[in-house]
């Protein structure tokens, strides 16, 4: 069947670059057509109508023709800019991470709804949350969970034997925790404590409503970072850059959202 000439959708920017001498090429995602890929005429003017409404993260209202190369943005209007996102360094790095995930666990044109409305949460989140590191790993879960990679966390994945509540072993490869009995199975598993766990359990099984009160130790939230960080990045076989500056404002900065608290 084919495509329509032209298409209204909403999609949030997850990529921009130059394009030619005015324009910019955008890489959106979108609840209706999953990611795609589309030219934006003018918008580098200062006088584009489009200027303001095709910026990085922001939530827009697109119409688009249809071309035989590249889409053709034909009208912009912005839906939500996110603007506590924009203002400050720190929430920047964090949604431009969560974009970048997104944009790498997806491929053009696959569409998924629950992807974008999490997206959009997320984004939310991130302009105001007080601890972002919870709204990054609640992101992590879920994005895992819709994109077909969600961690067992419940049964061991090699005897299929329920977790007890002890220090257990994260297999990457085989993804999900093995019992101790079975932790050999996988040489370079990782030690992960009772009490990561039970926390990784409670954001993969409750919603942002109930877990967004919860309050972690540094420790814990490191112990997290890092787990799911490494099994990401042994899904996707690379590192994200995002990740990497992170760490070094992070280090630089001395910038860590939430204070130890029991």
């Amino acid at each position: 069947m084919p495509r329509e000439k032209t298409y209204h959708t909403e999609a949030i920017v997850l990529r921009r670059s130059d394009f030619g001498e005015a324009d910019r090429l955008l890489t959106l995602f979108s609840r209706e057509q999953g990611k795609i890929r589309a030219i934006a005429k003018g918008a580098r003017k200062p006088q584009s109508r489009k200027t303001g409404h095709v910026e990085l993260f922001m939530r827009t209202r697109f119409l688009i023709a249809t071309g035989r190369d590249l889409d053709i943005i034909t009208q912009a209007e912005l839906v939500e800019p996110y603007q506590g996102v924009r203002s400050d360094l720190v929430r920047t790095t964090y949604a431009a991470y969560a974009v970048e995930l997104l944009d790498r666990f997806t491929a053009e044109e696959d569409k998924n709804p629950g992807l974008y409305d999490l997206l959009a949460n997320t984004l939310a989140r991130l302009a105001t949350a007080e601890d972002m590191l919870l709204v990054a790993r609640y992101y992590e879960l879920r994005l895992l969970a819709l994109s077909g990679y969600q961690p067992q966390l419940f049964n061991c994945v090699n005897c299929s034997a329920a977790i007890q509540e002890q220090d257990q072993h994260f297999s990457a490869e085989l993804g999900g925790l093995l019992c101790p009995n079975c932790h050999e199975r996988d040489r370079r598993a990782r030690p992960v404590s009772a009490g990561a766990v039970k926390v990784l359990r409670y954001l993969q099984s409750r919603s942002w409503t109930t877990v967004h009160t919860l309050r972690l130790r540094r420790a814990m939230h490191t112990e997290l970072e890092t787990l799911l960080h490494d099994y990401i990045t042994h899904i996707l076989e690379r590192q994200l850059k995002s990740v990497d500056f992170l760490h070094r404002l992070r280090r630089e900065a001395r910038l860590f959202t939430p204070p130890d608290q029991a």
